[in-house]
C-alpha cells in the first residue's frame, strides 16, 4: 500500500491546480490558430501520448495487453463522451465566449454532477445541496448578464448554453465510471483511444484538415498534455499521498482565481466585476456542498 505523505500530496496537488490554471487561456491562444475540432484532434494526440508515456513509466502497458477484447470496449466506450462529445462542446463555448465567461461556467460540473446523481444515482438531495446548487447557478446569472439581472440579456446565449451543457456531458462521463474497475489512467488513455477516430471523422467532414503550423501545433500539444494528460496523473497521486482527501481536494478553489489572473495578463482580458461577483458565488456553492460530505 501507498505511504502517505501529506507535502508530496500538496506538491502535486498545487501543481495540478498551477497547471489547470493555464489552460482557459491556452484553449483561446490555441482557438487563434484552428476550430474546434483541429484542436481537439491534436490535443488528443498528443495527451494519448503523454498517457501511454505515463503508463509505461509506472509499468501498466502490461495490462492493457491482458485485458479481453469485450474489457477493452467496455474501457473505451466512455471515449464517446470523453474526450469526443465533452471537448467539441467545451471548445466551441470557449470559442464564442471570452475565456473569462467560459471558466466559471464550466466550473459548474460539481453542481451538474450532484443534480444528476439524483435520477442516475438514486442519491437524494439534502437542504445544503439544494442551497449550494442555488448559490453557483445565481453567479452563472450574474456571469452570463454581466450583472444585468433586472434585464437578463447574455452576452452570447448559445455560448452560455454550451458551457453548461459541457458540464452535463462532464457529469455523465464520471456517473458512468463510478462503476468501472479498472485502474483510472488506463481508463482514460482508453477512452481518448476510441475518441481518436471519432475526433478525426467528425474533423475531416465539417472542417477539413489541421493546420501544419509550428504556433498552432505547439498550442494544441500543450492543451493535449497538460489539459488532458499530465494533469489528471499529478491529481491522481495527490489523492494517493494525501492523509485527507479535503486537504487536496480543496486546493481546486484556488483555480478560477488564479486562471483569471491569467486571463487578464496573458490575453489582455478586462477582468468585469461581474464575472468577479459571479466566481464567488459558484465557488462558494461549491463550498457549501463540500462542507456537508464526510471525508
Amino acid at each position: 500500500m501507498q505511504q502517505r505523505n501529506q507535502k508530496k500530496a500538496y506538491l502535486y496537488g498545487l501543481s495540478a491546480v498551477l497547471i489547470w490554471s493555464t489552460v482557459a487561456s491556452a484553449f483561446k491562444i490555441a482557438l487563434g490558430y484552428m476550430d474546434p475540432l483541429q484542436l481537439l484532434f491534436y490535443a488528443v494526440i498528443f495527451s494519448s501520448i503523454a498517457l501511454f508515456a505515463i503508463l509505461k513509466i509506472q509499468n501498466k502497458t502490461a495490462q492493457i495487453r491482458q485485458m479481453s477484447l469485450k474489457e477493452l470496449l467496455k474501457c473505451g466506450l466512455p471515449g464517446l463522451l470523453n474526450p469526443f462529445l465533452y471537448y467539441i462542446v467545451l471548445f466551441k463555448a470557449y470559442d464564442l465566449l471570452p475565456a473569462q465567461e467560459a471558466q466559471p461556467l464550466n466550473y459548474t460540473w460539481a453542481i451538474t454532477l450532484s443534480l444528476l446523481s439524483i435520477p442516475l444515482l438514486g442519491q437524494k438531495m439534502t437542504i445544503r445541496e439544494l442551497l449550494a446548487i442555488l448559490t453557483s447557478y445565481l453567479g452563472v446569472v450574474v456571469i452570463s448578464t454581466h450583472g444585468n439581472l433586472l434585464d437578463i440579456k447574455f452576452s452570447n446565449g448559445y455560448g452560455v448554453f454550451l458551457a453548461l451543457f459541457s458540464t452535463i456531458i462532464w457529469s455523465l462521463y464520471w456517473i458512468m465510471n463510478t462503476k468501472s474497475k479498472s485502474d483510472p489512467l488506463i481508463g482514460l488513455f482508453l477512452n481518448f483511444c476510441f475518441g481518436l477516430p471519432l475526433v478525426a471523422g467528425a474533423m475531416l467532414i465539417f472542417s477539413g484538415p489541421p493546420p501544419m503550423s509550428i504556433p498552432a501545433i505547439l498550442s494544441a500539444a500543450y492543451v493535449g498534455f497538460f489539459e488532458m494528460g499530465i494533469t489528471f496523473a499529478l491529481w491522481l497521486n495527490a489523492l494517493k499521498l494525501t492523509e485527507k482527501a479535503s486537504r487536496v481536494s480543496n486546493l481546486i478553489f484556488l483555480s478560477p482565481f488564479l486562471s483569471l489572473i491569467l486571463i487578464h495578463f496573458i490575453l489582455g482580458e478586462e477582468i468585469l466585476p461581474s464575472t468577479l461577483v459571479g466566481l464567488l458565488f459558484i465557488v462558494g456553492g461549491n463550498v457549501i456542498q463540500q462542507l456537508g460530505k464526510k471525508n
